[in-house]
């Protein structure tokens, strides 16, 4: 009896909520402008120290989360991903010249050390279990584990034959890694240092971004075929998947509100917002329009928040032989993150 009444008002309140989260949506509060006309990738939020990270290509650009003000910036070069150590008081950035971590100092954002790693590092995140800095090194196929407190190589891990990409950790003691042109994902032990587990994602093309419920080990990867994967982190089961937009390259989970949340850039850009109404079940509660090429995105915690790098672009000047594929000319002065909220 106690069970089924527990399950019924569960049930009343994730209704409650849908009713809360459809009667106020996410939508645009504000644009950033950020100076410089060149590349980015990802945005890191660190909510409790109430700083947002940009890469910005050359640069690491650092925004008051509250006042959206820029507090410093950090050199580097051809810069993906931050990852931070609040206890350490330490960041790290991974950088493809052509492949490097770059260690600063949290409260003055001074360079500490720069590291040598394997050839572009992508994906940067921080193991608690472990203390380790993880980085998923695209161009030399491995995975680079580095001792935050010291700033050394703990290992390598090579030989993963494949696109190396986004990363999560359970804090239980192991990594996550998409394999992006493999279509898998790899269990890792983070203290032992070794493949457990080779995962197929069966409907997944190109498996990007990630992130994960570590309390229920759910891993949630965005697909660049247009799919949302929900992965069992102990059995590698594919608990479910649901459609999104085309070039995902972000994912946030917020264990708070039970909000899963997917950036895309592809089309006209947009956000896609999911509930977890169990570890099992995923309702979709919204599709923000954003922009097109908002791909990389960052979630501040405390205020539900979603920023997203951007920039507008000319037309596509046309295909030739050396050139199949050309980029657009990036329109100067545009670059800027987008700021969503309720």
């Amino acid at each position: 009896m106690r069970t089924t009444r527990a399950w019924r008002l569960k049930s009343l309140l994730i209704a409650f909520a849908s009713i809360l989260s459809a009667a106020d949506p996410y939508h645009l509060i504000k644009t950033v402008p950020i100076p410089g006309d060149y590349g980015w990738d990802y945005l890191t939020a660190d909510t409790e120290g109430r700083r947002l990270y940009v890469s910005h290509d050359r640069e690491v650009v650092v925004l008051d989360l509250d006042t959206s003000a820029i507090l410093g910036r950090i050199a580097g070069a051809d810069v993906h991903g931050i990852a931070i150590a609040r206890d350490l008081g330490r960041g790290f950035i991974s950088a493809s010249d052509p492949g490097s971590v770059t260690i600063f100092n949290l409260k003055t954002l001074a360079i500490v050390d720069k590291i040598k790693v394997g050839d572009d590092p992508n994906g940067i995140i921080l193991d608690p279990k472990t203390n380790r800095v993880f980085t998923a090194d695209r161009g030399s196929k491995r995975v680079t584990a580095i001792d935050a407190r010291t700033g050394k190589i703990a290992r390598v891990i090579d030989g993963l034959g494949g696109r190396t990409e986004h990363l999560a950790a359970d804090g239980a003691g192991h990594v996550f890694l998409n394999m992006q042109d493999r279509h898998t994902v790899l269990r890792l032990d983070s203290q032992a240092l070794k493949i457990l587990d080779t995962w197929p994602l069966a409907g997944c093309q190109q498996p990007s971004s990630m992130d994960m419920d570590r309390k229920n080990e759910r891993v949630f990867i965005g697909c660049r075929s247009g799919v949302m994967t929900v992965v069992d982190g102990n059995t590698g089961r594919i608990v479910t998947t649901q459609p999104i937009g085309r070039g995902v390259d972000a994912a946030e989970f917020d264990p708070d509100t039970g909000l899963v949340f997917f950036s895309t850039g592809g089309g006209n850009g947009a956000l896609s917002v999911f509930h977890q109404d169990s570890p099992d079940k995923y309702t979709l509660v919204e599709e923000v329009k954003t922009q097109a090429g908002a791909r990389t995105m960052a979630l501040d915690r405390k205020t539900g928040r979603v920023y997203l790098s951007v920039a507008q672009f000319g037309p596509r000047p046309e295909a030739t032989s050396a050139t199949p594929q050309p980029r657009p000319t990036m329109i100067p002065g545009t670059f800027s993150v987008l700021v969503f909220g309720r």
